[in-house]
């Protein structure tokens, strides 16, 4: 526990570091890092750090996730996101009990189809195809009883046609989690490195850095996990000032600028916050439900607002397999669906005695 105050300590000092800011998106190269990696965690609200189910998607977003109870999983995912972009995922993990060591590796991968190519002035000179992807390798280690610790190396990659970039960065998390009490804290600082390619030679772009910290809570008589994750430790104010809501008509029916002293320090703070609940039926059905008030703020109309920073999903897990449904709602104009199975590769596929010395088919308790 000494450790963890600490920690936390430590993070608070982080958020003190007062930038301001007026919208999070739009600024950084490669903002589809940001994107949820999975079904699971788009139900928990597009960030989840501290979320110890068995599920390999949690190592995407908090390298110390990976545990010996993932060992030989490997999850896909598709997304028909907006626009007709087509969105796959892949995690795979493994565990090593010569190192004591879980390892794993993700890919990221966003096509956006074809488009027109044409110059400044409209001239048109045939079509191109986009893509983004990201590759992951980490690994993660269990220090004393209660902590993990882990760390990832990611290479994300834009093309699209003559213009290209090119960036490497880490991820480095810590969870601890307690048996007893079915506690689970993690934090993760994300997309830390360099562009060695940028877009064009003149501009250096940021790239998307995050802190984030998590808390879960399981009840030992009741089917239900309660989640908490605060995004964005780094930056205090991630309020967007919409030059349209300083405007308003005055006697004479013209428009007037109206100056905005508020504080609004309660729009800030919740802007940092996500909210989510897992209910478990008997013990293969999961149904999830969260809130992201940055989505939501940002993202709803003030005359129809709808379910914009919502999202649900459901899990069904089976001896051999897990599948999982997400229905994120970020605007009113729709939501969208995002589908992945979960396959348990050690008891799928046999590899004899070769599988044998390379502990294929081994099985490991998982921490909870």
């Amino acid at each position: 526990m000494r450790i963890l105050k600490y920690t936390l300590a430590c993070l608070l000092m982080l958020c003190c570091h007062l930038v301001e800011s007026q919208v999070t998106g739009g600024q950084y190269a490669f903002e589809y890092l940001r994107m949820s990696d999975a079904p699971h965690v788009s139900a928990s609200g597009g960030i989840s750090v501290a979320n110890p189910d068995n599920d390999i998607a949690f190592a995407l977003q908090n390298p110390a996730m990976m545990r010996p109870g993932l060992h030989n999983n490997l999850e896909l995912s598709y997304n028909n996101y907006y626009a007709d972009i087509k969105v796959m995922n892949m995690q795979y993990g493994y565990h090593v009990p010569k190192l004591n060591t879980s390892f794993f590796f993700g890919v990221q991968y966003l096509n956006y189809g074809s488009m027109t190519e044409t110059d400044p002035i409209g001239n048109t000179y045939g079509t191109f195809h986009a893509i983004d992807y990201a590759l992951t390798f980490g690994a993660s280690h269990t220090y004393l009883e209660h902590w993990r610790y882990g760390a990832d190396i990611k290479i994300a990659h834009s093309d699209y046609s003559l213009v290209t970039a090119t960036a490497i960065m880490t991820d480095v998390g810590i969870n601890y989690f307690d048996t007893s009490t079915l506690w689970d804290f993690g934090a993760v600082a994300k997309n830390m490195g360099v562009i060695t390619k940028t877009y064009t030679p003149q501009n250096h772009e940021p790239i998307p850095f995050d802190l984030q910290i998590g808390v879960s809570k399981r009840f030992k008589h009741l089917p239900l996990r309660l989640i908490g994750t605060v995004h964005h430790l780094y930056e205090w104010d991630i309020r967007y000032s919409n030059p349209a809501d300083l405007t308003g008509a005055n006697a004479f029916g013209q428009n007037d600028t109206v100056s905005d002293k508020g504080s609004h320090f309660a729009d800030k703070f919740f802007r940092h916050f996500i909210f989510g609940a897992e209910l478990t039926l008997g013990k293969r059905i999961t149904l999830s439900a969260s809130y992201n008030d940055l989505q939501r703020r940002e993202l709803a109309l003030s005359t129809r607002p709808g379910l914009a920073g919502f999202a649900f999903g459901a899990g069904i897990e089976l001896s051999k397999f897990q599948v999982h449904y997400a229905r994120t709602y970020y605007h009113i104009a729709g939501a969208y669906n995002e589908i992945g199975i979960t396959m348990a590769l050690n008891k799928l596929i046999g590899l004899n005695k070769t599988g044998d010395k390379i502990h294929w088919s081994d099985e490991y308790p998982d921490a909870e």
